[in-house]
C-alpha cells in the first residue's frame, strides 16, 4: 500500500531532510511540503492526506495545537527537537515521536511503525462488491445490499464512511472514500469534497458553493472540485 503524507516544518534545511527521506522510502507518498500549520490547514481542507510529519515548535501555532486543532486528523508522527513533548504526542494518539537530528534509520523504523498500523486498520477496506446497480459494503458483521438509487450521499468519517441514504439510516462501513469512490458509477456520482461523494441524481437545491440535501444537510464543494462540479452545474441547471 501507498501511504499519502504531508511533512510540515518552519526550518529549511529540516523540511528538506524529511522531503528527502520520504522520496526514498517506497511506500511513502509526499502531497505537500508545508513551512507552516496554517499552510497545512489550507491544504487539508481541500485533500485526503493518511499521515503528517509535523513539528511541534513552530511559531504562531505550534505542531501539538495545530494537531489538537483538527477536527478529522490523519496519523501523526511528530518530529522535533524536544523530548518534553513526548508524552503530549502520544496523548494525541501519535504513531510516534522522534527527535531531531533525525537519521534515515530512525524515520524508516518510524514509517515502518505507521505502515503496520495502516496494514492493520485497512485490512477489511476491500470488502465491498459492486454489480450494475447495486453495491455489497459489510457493516456490523454481515454484508449489506445498497442499491445506488437509494443513496444521496456518502461521508467520510476517520477511518470509516457513512452511507446515508433516502428513507433509512445511514450504513456504516470500514471502507476509505477514495476506494468506495472507485466503485460508483461515475456518471451518477462525484467527489465534491476530500469528505463527500454526491448522488448527482438527487441533487435540488445548491446554496452559496453548498449542496442542499432536506433542507438541513449542508454539503461544501472543495476548492480542488469547483470546475468539475462547475461543469456539471452549466450542463445540468437553466440558469
Amino acid at each position: 500500500m501507498t501511504i499519502k503524507c504531508i511533512a510540515i516544518d518552519d526550518e529549511p534545511l529540516a523540511l528538506k531532510q524529511i522531503s528527502a527521506y520520504i522520496e526514498k522510502t517506497p511506500f511513502l507518498e509526499c502531497v505537500a511540503f508545508c513551512n507552516s500549520a496554517f499552510d497545512a490547514m489550507d491544504f487539508l481542507a481541500n485533500n485526503d492526506v493518511d499521515l503528517m510529519f509535523v513539528d511541534i515548535n513552530m511559531p504562531d501555532l505550534n505542531g501539538m495545537d495545530f494537531v489538537k486543532s483538527l477536527s478529522k486528523k490523519p496519523q501523526i508522527i511528530f518530529t522535533t527537537a524536544y523530548s518534553e513533548y513526548a508524552m503530549e504526542g502520544f496523548q494525541v494518539d501519535a504513531i510516534d515521536y522522534i527527535l531531531k537530528p533525525i537519521s534515515y534509520a530512525i524515520f524508516l523504523k518510524s514509517a515502518t511503525k505507521a505502515k503496520t498500523w495502516f496494514e492493520l486498520n485497512h485490512k477489511e477496506t476491500e470488502t465491498i462488491q459492486a454489480t450494475q446497480d447495486s453495491l455489497f459494503v459489510k457493516s456490523e458483521y454481515k454484508m449489506v445490499r445498497i442499491f445506488f438509487s437509494e443513496i444521496k450521499y456518502i461521508e467520510s468519517s476517520n477511518e470509516y464512511i457513512q452511507i446515508h441514504l433516502i428513507n433509512d439510516e445511514p450504513v456504516t462501513t470500514l471502507i476509505r472514500l477514495k476506494v468506495m469512490e472507485e466503485q460508483l458509477p461515475k456518471d451518477k456520482f462525484m467527489r465534491v469534497h476530500r469528505s463527500f461523494i454526491v448522488n448527482l441524481d438527487k441533487i435540488k437545491v445548491i446554496e452559496r458553493n453548498r449542496i442542499v440535501f432536506d433542507g438541513s444537510v449542508y454539503i461544501p464543494v472543495g476548492e480542488q472540485y469547483k470546475e468539475t462540479f462547475q461543469a456539471f452545474v452549466d450542463k445540468t441547471f437553466l440558469v
